[in-house]
Protein backbone atom coordinates (compact mmCIF):
# COMPACT_ATOMS: atom_id res chain seq x y z
CA UNK A 1 0.00 0.00 0.00
CA UNK A 2 1.26 3.35 -0.81
CA UNK A 3 1.83 6.14 1.88
CA UNK A 4 -1.65 7.96 0.25
CA UNK A 5 -3.41 4.51 0.94
CA UNK A 6 -1.97 4.13 4.37
CA UNK A 7 -3.43 7.49 5.20
CA UNK A 8 -6.58 6.95 3.59
CA UNK A 9 -7.42 3.51 5.57
CA UNK A 10 -6.12 5.74 8.82
CA UNK A 11 -8.75 8.66 8.61
CA UNK A 12 -11.48 6.19 7.27
CA UNK A 13 -10.68 4.46 11.15
CA UNK A 14 -10.97 8.01 12.31
CA UNK A 15 -14.31 8.48 10.87
CA UNK A 16 -15.81 5.20 11.81
CA UNK A 17 -14.19 5.49 15.80
CA UNK A 18 -15.81 8.87 15.75
CA UNK A 19 -19.48 7.49 14.60
CA UNK A 20 -19.21 4.55 17.30
CA UNK A 21 -19.88 6.95 19.99
CA UNK A 22 -23.14 8.32 17.76
CA UNK A 23 -24.45 9.56 14.80
CA UNK A 24 -22.87 12.39 13.22
CA UNK A 25 -23.38 14.49 10.46
CA UNK A 26 -20.57 15.63 7.59
CA UNK A 27 -19.96 18.30 9.84
CA UNK A 28 -19.88 17.20 12.49
CA UNK A 29 -17.04 14.80 12.02
CA UNK A 30 -14.92 17.38 10.35
CA UNK A 31 -15.01 19.31 13.98
CA UNK A 32 -14.49 15.93 15.94
CA UNK A 33 -11.96 14.57 13.63
CA UNK A 34 -10.08 17.75 12.19
CA UNK A 35 -10.34 16.80 8.82
CA UNK A 36 -11.48 19.13 6.10
CA UNK A 37 -14.82 18.75 4.94
CA UNK A 38 -13.55 17.72 1.16
CA UNK A 39 -11.12 14.96 2.95
CA UNK A 40 -14.52 13.63 5.15
CA UNK A 41 -17.12 13.93 2.32
CA UNK A 42 -14.76 11.82 0.06
CA UNK A 43 -14.01 9.06 2.26
CA UNK A 44 -17.65 9.26 3.44
CA UNK A 45 -18.43 8.22 0.13
CA UNK A 46 -16.13 5.30 -0.10
CA UNK A 47 -18.19 4.26 3.48
CA UNK A 48 -21.48 4.73 2.16
CA UNK A 49 -20.44 2.69 -1.14
CA UNK A 50 -18.78 -0.12 1.00
CA UNK A 51 -21.98 -0.20 3.24
CA UNK A 52 -20.18 0.48 6.65
CA UNK A 53 -22.12 3.66 6.92
CA UNK A 54 -25.66 4.80 6.42
CA UNK A 55 -27.61 7.62 6.46
CA UNK A 56 -30.50 7.81 8.90
CA UNK A 57 -33.75 9.16 9.01
CA UNK A 58 -33.06 11.12 11.54
CA UNK A 59 -31.91 14.75 11.00
CA UNK A 60 -29.72 16.60 12.84
CA UNK A 61 -29.60 20.61 14.78
CA UNK A 62 -29.40 23.20 12.03
CA UNK A 63 -25.77 24.41 12.02
CA UNK A 64 -25.15 27.05 14.94
CA UNK A 65 -28.71 26.52 15.63
CA UNK A 66 -29.78 28.48 12.76
CA UNK A 67 -32.91 28.24 11.04
CA UNK A 68 -31.54 26.40 8.21
CA UNK A 69 -31.83 23.00 6.87
CA UNK A 70 -31.05 20.26 9.36
CA UNK A 71 -28.17 18.38 8.09
CA UNK A 72 -28.30 14.40 7.46
CA UNK A 73 -26.55 12.26 10.29
CA UNK A 74 -24.28 9.54 9.39
CA UNK A 75 -23.77 6.42 11.50
CA UNK A 76 -22.48 2.85 11.30
CA UNK A 77 -24.13 0.38 9.67
CA UNK A 78 -25.42 -3.21 11.46
CA UNK A 79 -23.52 -6.05 9.92
CA UNK A 80 -24.46 -9.45 11.18
CA UNK A 81 -22.01 -11.03 14.11
CA UNK A 82 -21.46 -10.09 17.57
CA UNK A 83 -18.68 -8.17 19.92
CA UNK A 84 -17.75 -8.35 23.06
CA UNK A 85 -17.57 -6.39 26.28
CA UNK A 86 -15.82 -6.85 29.48
CA UNK A 87 -15.45 -4.83 32.96
CA UNK A 88 -13.48 -5.61 35.43
CA UNK A 89 -13.81 -3.89 39.02
CA UNK A 90 -12.26 -3.63 41.95
CA UNK A 91 -15.07 -5.98 43.75
CA UNK A 92 -16.75 -7.66 40.27
CA UNK A 93 -16.33 -9.03 36.62
CA UNK A 94 -19.74 -8.02 34.22
CA UNK A 95 -19.56 -9.56 30.62
CA UNK A 96 -22.00 -8.93 28.04
CA UNK A 97 -22.25 -10.63 24.10
CA UNK A 98 -23.80 -8.36 21.88
CA UNK A 99 -24.90 -7.85 18.00
CA UNK A 100 -23.22 -5.10 15.99
CA UNK A 101 -26.10 -2.73 16.70
CA UNK A 102 -24.86 -2.48 20.54
CA UNK A 103 -27.54 -4.65 21.60
CA UNK A 104 -26.95 -6.60 24.67
CA UNK A 105 -27.95 -10.17 24.08
CA UNK A 106 -26.70 -11.98 26.82
CA UNK A 107 -24.74 -10.61 30.04
CA UNK A 108 -23.91 -11.96 33.32
CA UNK A 109 -22.06 -10.16 36.20
CA UNK A 110 -19.62 -11.91 39.03
CA UNK A 111 -18.68 -11.02 42.51
CA UNK A 112 -14.98 -11.09 43.20
CA UNK A 113 -11.96 -9.54 44.77
CA UNK A 114 -10.25 -8.45 41.46
CA UNK A 115 -7.37 -6.86 43.65
CA UNK A 116 -6.25 -10.30 45.48
CA UNK A 117 -6.61 -12.39 42.25
CA UNK A 118 -4.01 -10.36 40.07
CA UNK A 119 -3.57 -11.72 36.84
CA UNK A 120 -5.63 -15.04 37.33
CA UNK A 121 -8.64 -12.77 37.20
CA UNK A 122 -7.96 -12.82 33.30
CA UNK A 123 -8.73 -16.70 33.30
CA UNK A 124 -11.82 -16.27 35.05
CA UNK A 125 -13.00 -13.26 32.67
CA UNK A 126 -11.96 -15.38 29.78
CA UNK A 127 -14.45 -18.43 31.10
CA UNK A 128 -17.47 -15.88 31.69
CA UNK A 129 -17.15 -14.45 28.03
CA UNK A 130 -17.16 -17.74 26.79
CA UNK A 131 -19.90 -19.05 28.65
CA UNK A 132 -21.77 -15.66 27.28
CA UNK A 133 -20.86 -16.23 24.02
CA UNK A 134 -22.53 -19.57 23.95
CA UNK A 135 -25.61 -18.76 26.30
CA UNK A 136 -25.82 -15.92 23.23
CA UNK A 137 -26.39 -17.98 20.34
CA UNK A 138 -23.52 -16.57 19.16
CA UNK A 139 -20.99 -18.84 16.93
CA UNK A 140 -18.27 -16.13 17.39
CA UNK A 141 -17.28 -12.47 18.58
CA UNK A 142 -15.74 -10.43 15.89
CA UNK A 143 -13.61 -8.03 18.68
CA UNK A 144 -13.37 -7.55 22.71
CA UNK A 145 -13.83 -4.57 24.64
CA UNK A 146 -12.46 -4.27 27.92
CA UNK A 147 -12.41 -1.78 30.75
CA UNK A 148 -9.94 -1.86 33.55
CA UNK A 149 -9.81 0.13 37.23
CA UNK A 150 -6.07 1.74 36.23
CA UNK A 151 -4.67 3.97 33.88
CA UNK A 152 -3.14 2.49 30.41
CA UNK A 153 -0.57 3.86 29.11
CA UNK A 154 -1.44 5.43 25.44
CA UNK A 155 1.76 4.02 23.34
CA UNK A 156 1.97 0.41 25.13
CA UNK A 157 -1.34 -0.03 26.77
CA UNK A 158 -0.13 -1.44 29.84
CA UNK A 159 -1.00 -0.45 33.01
CA UNK A 160 1.18 2.36 34.08
CA UNK A 161 0.86 2.84 37.86
CA UNK A 162 0.75 0.73 40.97
CA UNK A 163 -2.96 1.49 41.49
CA UNK A 164 -3.34 -2.76 41.09
CA UNK A 165 -1.00 -4.34 43.04
CA UNK A 166 0.71 -7.05 40.81
CA UNK A 167 -0.08 -5.23 37.07
CA UNK A 168 2.21 -2.50 36.69
CA UNK A 169 4.04 -2.49 33.12
CA UNK A 170 0.91 -5.74 32.42
CA UNK A 171 -0.99 -5.95 28.88
CA UNK A 172 -4.27 -6.58 29.91
CA UNK A 173 -5.61 -6.83 26.35
CA UNK A 174 -2.92 -9.85 25.41
CA UNK A 175 -3.32 -11.44 28.88
CA UNK A 176 -6.98 -12.08 28.14
CA UNK A 177 -6.48 -12.92 24.27
CA UNK A 178 -4.41 -15.37 25.50
CA UNK A 179 -6.63 -17.25 27.68
CA UNK A 180 -9.41 -16.74 25.43
CA UNK A 181 -7.33 -18.28 22.52
CA UNK A 182 -5.21 -20.94 24.11
CA UNK A 183 -8.09 -22.10 26.68
CA UNK A 184 -11.53 -21.53 25.20
CA UNK A 185 -10.64 -21.37 21.25
CA UNK A 186 -11.98 -18.43 20.84
CA UNK A 187 -9.51 -15.87 18.53
CA UNK A 188 -10.41 -11.99 18.35
CA UNK A 189 -8.78 -8.87 19.00
CA UNK A 190 -9.11 -7.52 22.44
CA UNK A 191 -9.16 -3.52 23.32
CA UNK A 192 -8.25 -2.05 26.80
CA UNK A 193 -9.19 1.39 28.26
CA UNK A 194 -9.54 2.72 31.37
CA UNK A 195 -13.30 1.99 33.15
CA UNK A 196 -14.13 5.79 33.63
CA UNK A 197 -13.29 6.56 29.92
CA UNK A 198 -15.22 3.92 29.04
CA UNK A 199 -18.07 4.87 31.19
CA UNK A 200 -17.58 8.67 29.96
CA UNK A 201 -18.07 7.51 26.39
CA UNK A 202 -21.58 4.69 27.60
CA UNK A 203 -22.95 7.71 28.68
CA UNK A 204 -21.95 9.96 25.70
CA UNK A 205 -23.51 7.46 23.62
CA UNK A 206 -26.43 6.13 25.31
CA UNK A 207 -27.13 7.93 28.61
CA UNK A 208 -27.14 11.43 29.97
CA UNK A 209 -25.00 12.59 28.18
CA UNK A 210 -26.66 11.59 24.74
CA UNK A 211 -28.59 15.34 23.83
CA UNK A 212 -25.42 17.21 24.03
CA UNK A 213 -24.18 17.89 20.66
CA UNK A 214 -21.85 15.53 19.40
CA UNK A 215 -18.68 17.19 18.28
CA UNK A 216 -18.71 20.35 20.40
CA UNK A 217 -19.20 17.87 23.43
CA UNK A 218 -17.23 18.75 26.47
CA UNK A 219 -18.17 16.97 29.48
CA UNK A 220 -16.76 15.20 32.68
CA UNK A 221 -17.50 11.71 33.75
CA UNK A 222 -17.09 10.51 37.29
CA UNK A 223 -17.21 7.07 38.72
CA UNK A 224 -17.61 7.07 42.54
CA UNK A 225 -17.44 3.41 43.28
CA UNK A 226 -14.48 1.11 45.23
CA UNK A 227 -12.24 3.90 43.21
CA UNK A 228 -12.52 6.93 42.25
CA UNK A 229 -11.73 8.40 38.64
CA UNK A 230 -12.77 10.45 36.00
CA UNK A 231 -13.48 10.08 32.11
CA UNK A 232 -12.61 13.42 30.05
CA UNK A 233 -14.55 14.16 27.17
CA UNK A 234 -13.37 17.50 25.19
CA UNK A 235 -14.87 18.44 21.98
CA UNK A 236 -16.86 15.10 21.65
CA UNK A 237 -13.69 12.64 22.06
CA UNK A 238 -11.92 10.77 25.10
CA UNK A 239 -9.28 13.31 25.88
CA UNK A 240 -6.41 11.01 27.98
CA UNK A 241 -3.95 13.06 28.31
CA UNK A 242 -0.36 12.32 27.17
CA UNK A 243 0.36 9.03 28.99
CA UNK A 244 -3.21 7.66 29.34
CA UNK A 245 -3.39 9.52 33.37
CA UNK A 246 -5.84 11.90 32.90
CA UNK A 247 -8.77 12.00 34.81
CA UNK A 248 -7.14 10.33 37.75
CA UNK A 249 -9.39 12.88 39.56
CA UNK A 250 -9.06 10.08 43.08
CA UNK A 251 -5.39 10.46 43.22
CA UNK A 252 -5.70 14.40 43.50
CA UNK A 253 -3.87 15.18 47.19
CA UNK A 254 -6.50 16.73 49.32
CA UNK A 255 -4.35 16.38 52.87
CA UNK A 256 -0.44 15.72 52.81
CA UNK A 257 -0.70 14.30 56.07
CA UNK A 258 -3.52 11.93 54.97
CA UNK A 259 -3.30 8.14 55.02
CA UNK A 260 -1.32 6.68 52.76
CA UNK A 261 -3.24 5.29 49.36
CA UNK A 262 -2.09 2.48 47.45
CA UNK A 263 -0.82 4.72 44.74
CA UNK A 264 1.44 5.11 47.26
CA UNK A 265 0.89 8.78 47.93
CA UNK A 266 -0.73 10.38 50.94
CA UNK A 267 -3.61 12.05 51.59
CA UNK A 268 -5.53 11.11 48.23
CA UNK A 269 -9.18 12.21 47.48
CA UNK A 270 -9.67 8.36 47.06
CA UNK A 271 -8.66 7.61 50.56
CA UNK A 272 -12.00 9.75 52.07
CA UNK A 273 -14.63 8.94 49.88
CA UNK A 274 -13.86 5.54 48.21
CA UNK A 275 -17.26 3.08 48.68
CA UNK A 276 -15.88 1.01 50.91
CA UNK A 277 -14.28 3.73 53.40
CA UNK A 278 -18.18 5.37 53.37
CA UNK A 279 -19.68 1.73 54.41
CA UNK A 280 -17.49 1.28 57.16
CA UNK A 281 -17.80 4.75 58.48
CA UNK A 282 -21.58 4.11 58.73
CA UNK A 283 -21.44 0.43 60.12
CA UNK A 284 -20.98 1.64 63.49
CA UNK A 285 -24.05 3.02 63.71
CA UNK A 286 -26.18 1.00 61.65
CA UNK A 287 -25.52 -3.01 60.96
CA UNK A 288 -22.74 -5.29 60.40
CA UNK A 289 -23.89 -6.15 57.63
CA UNK A 290 -24.44 -2.70 56.13
CA UNK A 291 -23.28 -2.89 52.18
CA UNK A 292 -23.87 0.25 49.63
CA UNK A 293 -27.50 -1.48 48.28
CA UNK A 294 -28.34 -0.72 51.78
CA UNK A 295 -26.84 2.70 51.96
CA UNK A 296 -28.64 3.67 49.13
CA UNK A 297 -31.58 2.71 49.85
CA UNK A 298 -30.89 4.37 53.31
CA UNK A 299 -30.14 7.77 51.74
CA UNK A 300 -33.50 7.31 49.76
CA UNK A 301 -35.50 7.42 52.57
CA UNK A 302 -34.10 10.50 54.34
CA UNK A 303 -31.73 9.10 57.00
CA UNK A 304 -30.20 11.83 58.51
CA UNK A 305 -26.99 9.80 59.26
CA UNK A 306 -26.35 8.21 55.76
CA UNK A 307 -27.20 12.13 54.78
CA UNK A 308 -24.70 13.49 56.54
CA UNK A 309 -22.01 11.18 55.33
CA UNK A 310 -22.76 10.66 51.80
CA UNK A 311 -23.41 15.03 51.89
CA UNK A 312 -19.60 15.13 53.33
CA UNK A 313 -18.28 13.23 50.77
CA UNK A 314 -20.38 14.62 48.10
CA UNK A 315 -18.47 17.71 49.23
CA UNK A 316 -15.11 17.02 48.79
CA UNK A 317 -15.74 15.39 45.49
CA UNK A 318 -17.03 18.25 44.29
CA UNK A 319 -14.42 20.13 45.72
CA UNK A 320 -12.03 18.47 43.26
CA UNK A 321 -14.28 19.33 40.85
CA UNK A 322 -14.78 23.15 40.35
CA UNK A 323 -11.11 23.18 40.30
CA UNK A 324 -11.33 20.86 37.15
CA UNK A 325 -14.49 22.53 36.13
CA UNK A 326 -12.83 26.08 35.83
CA UNK A 327 -10.03 24.61 34.21
CA UNK A 328 -12.16 22.82 31.35
CA UNK A 329 -15.67 24.50 31.15
CA UNK A 330 -17.46 21.20 30.63
CA UNK A 331 -21.31 21.72 29.64
CA UNK A 332 -21.80 18.53 32.33
CA UNK A 333 -20.74 16.43 34.71
CA UNK A 334 -22.19 12.62 35.10
CA UNK A 335 -21.80 10.43 38.48
CA UNK A 336 -21.45 6.94 37.80
CA UNK A 337 -20.76 4.26 39.55
CA UNK A 338 -22.46 2.69 42.68
CA UNK A 339 -22.20 6.08 43.97
CA UNK A 340 -23.16 8.00 41.38
CA UNK A 341 -26.93 7.64 41.88
CA UNK A 342 -26.83 8.73 45.51
CA UNK A 343 -29.09 12.24 45.83
CA UNK A 344 -27.20 13.08 48.78
CA UNK A 345 -23.43 12.93 46.85
CA UNK A 346 -25.34 15.06 43.78
CA UNK A 347 -27.08 17.72 45.62
CA UNK A 348 -23.17 18.06 47.35
CA UNK A 349 -21.12 18.22 44.11
CA UNK A 350 -23.79 20.52 42.90
CA UNK A 351 -22.97 22.76 46.06
CA UNK A 352 -19.45 22.54 46.03
CA UNK A 353 -18.98 23.43 42.49
CA UNK A 354 -21.52 26.29 42.93
CA UNK A 355 -19.25 27.46 45.61
CA UNK A 356 -15.94 26.94 44.80
CA UNK A 357 -16.13 27.06 40.71
CA UNK A 358 -15.44 30.70 38.66
CA UNK A 359 -19.29 31.77 38.70
CA UNK A 360 -19.47 31.60 35.35
CA UNK A 361 -18.02 28.23 34.44
CA UNK A 362 -20.57 26.98 37.64
CA UNK A 363 -23.89 28.69 36.45
CA UNK A 364 -22.47 26.66 32.47
CA UNK A 365 -22.42 23.11 34.16
CA UNK A 366 -25.21 20.73 35.03
CA UNK A 367 -24.59 17.84 37.46
CA UNK A 368 -26.59 15.13 36.80
CA UNK A 369 -26.48 10.77 37.90
CA UNK A 370 -25.56 8.56 35.25
CA UNK A 371 -28.61 6.68 33.27
CA UNK A 372 -26.96 3.20 32.98
CA UNK A 373 -25.64 2.85 36.49
CA UNK A 374 -23.42 0.07 36.74
CA UNK A 375 -24.03 -1.54 32.98
CA UNK A 376 -22.06 2.00 32.18
CA UNK A 377 -18.55 0.51 31.38
CA UNK A 378 -19.63 -2.84 29.96
CA UNK A 379 -21.66 -0.89 27.61
CA UNK A 380 -18.55 1.53 26.98
CA UNK A 381 -16.43 -1.69 26.48
CA UNK A 382 -19.01 -2.98 23.92
CA UNK A 383 -18.99 0.28 21.66
CA UNK A 384 -14.93 -0.09 21.87
CA UNK A 385 -15.31 -3.61 20.59
CA UNK A 386 -17.72 -2.15 17.99
CA UNK A 387 -15.37 0.83 16.92
CA UNK A 388 -12.43 -1.68 16.28
CA UNK A 389 -15.24 -3.74 13.70
CA UNK A 390 -16.39 -0.77 12.38
CA UNK A 391 -12.29 -0.21 11.18
CA UNK A 392 -11.82 -2.61 8.33
CA UNK A 393 -11.14 -0.72 5.13
CA UNK A 394 -14.08 -1.01 2.69
CA UNK A 395 -14.01 -4.17 0.35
Amino acid sequence: MTSLGRLRAANRRTLTTALAEGPMSRADLARATGLSRTTVSSLVGDLLEAGLVCETSDRGRPHKGGGGRPSVLLTLSAPSGHVAGVDIGHGHLRVAVADRTGTVVHEDVAVLDVDTRGTRVFAVAAGMLAEATTAAGAESVGAVGMCVPAPLDRTSTRVSNRIMPGWQGLDPGSQLERHLRGTHGITAPVLADNDANLGALAELGHGAARDLPPATTDMVYVKLASGLGAGIVLGGRLHRGSTGNAGEIGHVQVGEDGPVCRCGNRGCLETLVAAPRLVDLLRPAYDADLDIAGVLALDAAGDAGVRRVLSDAGRVVGRALADLATSLNPALVVLGGSLGRASSIVEAVRGSIDRYAQPEVAAAVRVVPGELGDRAEVMGAVGLALARVAQAPPG
